[in-house]
């Protein structure tokens, strides 16, 4: 794997951080982590770096980013960090079958609604009882006015793909009720980001 299948996303470097402290409260002390739609990688890379005693398995659709994820692992060279697996959220079939914790970051806004409900759904497979499900991105809420960079960032997006948007907490909340999974916190975060913690019930 060449070092020029590496993907950057600037945000990265601005999120990694204080994603990084909510995970040290809502992740189990040793396991697996899947993390759903890795991206370029630079997430899984940091995450398993910071959390030596979880297995982490990244994984992601799209065969470029995997290429990513693969060469970030191959430059890092941490033995927790696992090959990334195929994987699409919205597919009743995971690869993996069981899990201790499900992180998925930026990817419910960027997707059509189905992802989401396949997110649900498959995090509901694969964990046990109060293991989470760890989300982060833009949301909107119900009552409260949409910030101005946010607003714009919708607008960009559903112009892109009318099915993408920033969908609301509420929305997300239901779709993981349904599918048994109980809401456990929401973590105001920079930048007009949310992190969504829920656990199987």
């Amino acid at each position: 794997m060449t070092m020029s299948a590496r993907r950057q996303a600037p945000a990265v470097a601005r999120n990694r951080g204080p994603i990084l402290d909510v995970l040290r409260d809502a992740l189990p002390v040793s396991g697996r982590v899947l993390e759903v739609a890795s991206g370029t990688g630079e997430h899984a890379v940091h995450f398993a770096a910071a959390f030596p005693d979880l297995i982490w398995q990244p994984s992601d659709p799209d065969p470029d980013a995997r290429a990513s994820i693969a060469a970030w692992r191959e430059e890092a060279g941490l033995n927790n960090l696992l090959p990334p697996v195929a994987l699409d959220a919205s597919s009743p079939q995971w690869p993996v079958s069981d899990t201790e914790a499900v992180v998925c970051i930026n990817m419910i806004h960027i997707s059509p609604w189905e992802a989401t409900e396949g997110l649900m759904a498959g995090a509901a497979r694969v964990l046990d009882s109060g293991r989470p499900l760890i989300l982060y991105g833009p949301f909107r809420r119900e009552g409260l006015p949409l910030e101005p960079s946010n607003a714009a960032f919708d607008a960009d997006l559903r112009q892109r793909d009318p099915r993408w948007g920033l969908r609301t907490v509420e929305s997300v909340r239901v779709c993981a009720f349904d599918q048994g999974l109980a809401f456990d916190k929401l973590v105001e975060m920079p930048a007009n980001n949310l992190m969504l913690v829920f656990r199987k019930a």
